[in-house]
């Protein structure tokens, strides 16, 4: 019997501009080398438009499939800023200012001695009942409503909101990897890789390919939850990998004697 833990979550990244290509995301990767290093395994990743009804579909389509949802972008405090009010609508409660954010902010624009305007006290918007997400780097605050942690776009400040989610979050088991490389491109490798994958379902097998100095060469990568297994599956890749050198060997003799 398995004693293994695992704990799935999706991304929803929110802006037209990261569509456009305007903004390269950088939270993405972040918070897939953040999940990893926890043993939380993030199984999709969805990037949506500044637009209610796509974002309401997207996060009604993905939070009843995983344990947890982080979406970024769209809490500032612009008119497209719309992440708060279509978080609301998917879960059918009020947006609303929140009273302890509303002070939050009105006393960090005091202290910089800066009006606290109508559309600053947007970013004190969300849906009823959520709680905060601390934001060291800014002050206003991302939230967490069931298991949808909201968060900024910015990089800096979404890098500081994970790390505070982070410690509060259920783990897993966590995935190791063995990565082996291999001297044959994957035309080669295809067929005997596949069964060694088919053998070994526990794992998952990964075959990236290079081209350095016009010729082809594949990295693969054993993945598992157990060292054991991906040791096996591994020793089974490193005995394909001799197989085919001997076959080229083989045939490259035959050919000088002919």
């Amino acid at each position: 019997m398995s004693n293994e833990t695992v704990v799935t979550a999706a991304m929803l990244a929110i802006g037209d501009e990261l569509l456009s290509g305007r903004t390269k995301d950088k939270n993405i990767g972040h918070l897939a080398d953040m999940l990893t290093i926890s043993g939380i395994d993030l199984k999709e990743v969805r990037i949506v438009a500044d637009e209610e009804d796509a974002i309401v579909e997207a996060l009604n389509a993905i939070r009843g499939k995983y344990d947890y949802v982080f979406t970024s972008g769209g809490i500032g405090p612009t008119h497209d800023d719309i992440t708060a009010d279509a978080v609301s609508k998917a879960f059918g409660v009020p947006c609303e200012h929140d009273a302890a954010a509303m002070v939050l902010l009105a006393e960090m624009y005091e202290r910089r001695e800066m009006e606290f305007t109508e559309a600053r006290q947007r970013m004190a918007r969300m849906p009823r009942g959520a709680a905060h997400i601390a934001n060291p780097v800014s002050t206003a605050p991302g939230f967490i409503i069931g298991n949808v942690y909201v968060m900024a776009g910015v990089p800096q400040v979404f890098q500081a909101m994970v790390d505070n989610v982070l410690p509060t979050l259920k783990t897993g088991t966590p995935v190791l990897s063995l990565a082996i490389a291999c001297p044959y491109g994957e035309g080669e490798i295809g067929t005997p890789l596949t069964a060694i994958q088919k053998a070994h379902p526990e794992t998952s097998i990964g075959s990236y390919p290079r081209y350095v100095g016009q010729k082809f060469s594949t990295e693969i990568v054993v993945r598992g939850r157990s060292q054991a297994v991906i040791e096996v599956a591994g020793a089974q890749v490193r005995a394909m990998i001799e197989d085919i050198r001997r076959g080229k060997d083989i045939a490259e003799n035959h050919s000088a004697e002919a």
